[in-house]
Formats: C-alpha cells, structure tokens, sequence
C-alpha cells in the first residue's frame, strides 16, 4: 500500500480536489480555466486550490506579487499522488 495513503484517501473525498488536480495534470491552469475545463464553480475550485496549496500539491507557478492570471501547477508530490491514484485506478 502507498505511503501516501492517507493523502490519496484526502484527494479522491472531494470531486473538487480531484478535478483540480486532474487538470493540473495535463498543464498548469488558473481557477477560471479550471473551473471552466471541469465545469465547476469557481469558488468552489479556489478553495479546493487552497487546501491543496496548504497540503503542498500544488503550488504557484508565477510571482507570489502576481494577483491576475495566478498560474497553478502540481508539486513534484503532487505529480506523484496523481500517478498513484490513476495506478489504482481511483481517477474518477
């Protein structure tokens, strides 16, 4: 069994952390191309961007200073976690 186990459990509980990192996968994305891409809420994908950012799956992939067009991309851990749970086939 995984390491990350108990972080994979984390994920795949929400459609909304799942979503997110499954388009993070193919590119790095802000919340509204998120948002759109997976036909969601924004606000709901912000959030789910925030507990995945306080967790360190994803991170920003421009200046901190930069408040428009914040591109996220997945973490090296996060990139593992995806591999894992499209592995055991837990993606959806």
């Amino acid at each position: 069994m995984s390491a990350h186990w108990d972080t994979i459990g984390y994920l795949i509980s929400s459609k909304y952390r799942l979503a997110v990192i499954h388009r993070l996968a193919n590119a790095p994305a802000t919340p509204t191309q998120i948002a759109t891409d997976e036909n969601l809420s924004p606000s709901h994908v912000s959030r789910a961007i925030q507990r995945l950012a306080d967790r360190s799956i994803v991170e920003l992939a421009v200046p901190e200073t930069q408040r428009k067009n914040r591109l996220y991309e997945l973490t090296p851990k996060g990139t593992t976690l995806w591999s894992e749970i499209r592995t055991a086939g837990l993606d959806r």
